[in-house]
Order: structure tokens, then C-alpha cells, then sequence
């Protein structure tokens, strides 16, 4: 009896480990197939800088990244917003919108994006803030319904832009990206390691289409950006 007690359970621990295996193998394979389809789904999307300048975009569409605690912005967020205000100069858009975090009193992405575009030279009242741009899907889905932004043409680094295109094109916003990307080879791995989760699960969101965390009144992009102050 106590052989085949212990057989039995070792048939279970077996079949257990199968199983936990076989999951694991589809959850791979899902992921890849989700990345191959969002990277393709994303392609002709992607402009040089040289092709942004012809204009004919509602917005820049500039993605938040990581705020300093002493306020300065991150080394993937300050190269977001030196193309941003290269972009606007060279007549790619006459309005700029910032959409990046800002859950809190202590940590606000939006309006540090935009106290750099000012010191710049770019006018207060051409730059849109966005305070509620949490995730990528956030900010898509509020740059159209809110923004009511037509066509954008979105800055962000190379390995963010193929998830970005591809969500803007799924809620039915326009969009072209310009990349620029000057982060150290190591970093932008591990970042790029991390895109292939988000992907995966962006890939989703953009079939059920969920609504944003917060939505609101609209602040259309053709009007004063003072509106979205805050």
C-alpha cells in the first residue's frame, strides 16, 4: 500500500510538472506570436525626422518617462523632449502634447516635459498637458477622445515606438512616430527585454479596448492649451 501510495503521488508530482511546462510553452509562444504581431502591425508607421518636418500633424505627441526625485528629467525623457522642441521648430506640428504621470503632488511627468519644451522657447500656449497618461494605452486613448487629436506624430525611444503605433492604430488615432534614442546599449537591453512583456499585454488591450483610468471633459488640440492646466 505504501508503494503505491508514494507511485501515485509521484504520478501527480509528474503530471503536475507537465502541466506547469506545458503552460509555460504557451505563455511563450502567445507572447511571441502578440510581439511579431504588434511589431508588424506598427510598420510604416515610423518617419525620419527629416519626413516629420513636412507637417501636417494635429500634435507632437510627447510619451512620459521617469521624473528625477530632484525634478530634472530622466535621460529617456529629456531625449523625448529635445525632439519634441527639434520637431516643433523644424514646423512638424504647431500644438504639443505631453501625456505622462502625474498621480500625485510629488511626482508630475506632464509638467516637467513641459517646463523644459518653455525653456526651449517653445510658448506656453501651444503645450497641452496631459495629467493622466499612466500607461502608453492612456495616453492614445486620451489624446483622441479628450484631445481630440486626429493625427499625431508621436516621440518616443525605438523599442517604445512599435507598441505605441500599434495601439494609436487600434483606437483609430493616426499616428506617425519619430524615434530618438541616445540610451547606453545595456540599459536599452533590459529595457527592450521588458517592451516584450508590455507588448504582450498592450496587444490585448487593444482588441477589448478598456476604458483609460480617467477620461473627463474634452480639451480639443485646436483650442488654447491653457485649459488643460493643472
Amino acid at each position: 500500500m505504501k508503494n503505491s501510495s508514494a507511485n501515485n503521488k509521484k504520478q501527480i508530482i509528474a503530471a503536475a510538472a507537465l502541466f506547469v511546462c506545458a503552460a509555460l510553452c504557451l505563455a511563450v509562444f502567445a507572447a511571441c506570436v502578440f510581439n511579431i504581431a504588434v511589431i508588424q502591425g506598427a510598420k510604416g508607421g515610423f518617419v525620419s525626422f527629416e519626413e516629420a518636418s513636412g507637417g501636417g500633424y494635429d500634435c507632437i505627441l510627447v510619451l512620459g518617462a521617469k521624473v528625477n526625485a530632484d525634478g530634472t528629467l530622466s535621460q529617456y525623457l529629456q531625449s523625448r523632449v529635445d525632439a519634441a522642441a527639434q520637431l516643433y521648430y523644424a514646423g512638424a506640428a504647431p500644438k504639443i502634447l505631453v501625456s505622462g504621470d502625474h498621480m500625485s503632488d510629488d511626482y508630475d511627468e506632464p509638467n516637467a516635459m513641459k517646463a523644459a519644451l518653455v525653456a526651449y522657447g517653445i510658448p506656453a500656449e501651444v503645450i497641452f498637458t496631459d495629467h493622466a497618461g499612466f500607461n502608453t494605452y492612456d495616453t492614445m486613448y486620451r489624446a483622441k477622445e479628450i484631445f481630440c487629436v486626429g493625427k499625431a506624430l508621436v516621440v518616443t525611444q525605438d523599442f517604445h515606438m512599435s507598441r505605441s503605433l500599434y495601439i494609436a492604430k487600434a483606437l483609430g488615432l493616426e499616428a506617425k512616430g519619430v524615434c530618438c534614442d541616445n540610451i547606453p546599449v545595456m540599459t536599452k537591453r533590459a529595457y527592450e527585454l521588458r517592451e516584450t512583456a508590455a507588448r504582450a499585454k498592450y496587444f490585448l488591450s487593444a482588441i477589448f479596448k478598456p476604458k483609460p483610468t480617467y477620461l473627463g471633459e474634452k480639451i480639443p488640440i485646436s483650442g488654447d492649451a491653457s485649459a488643460s492646466d493643472g
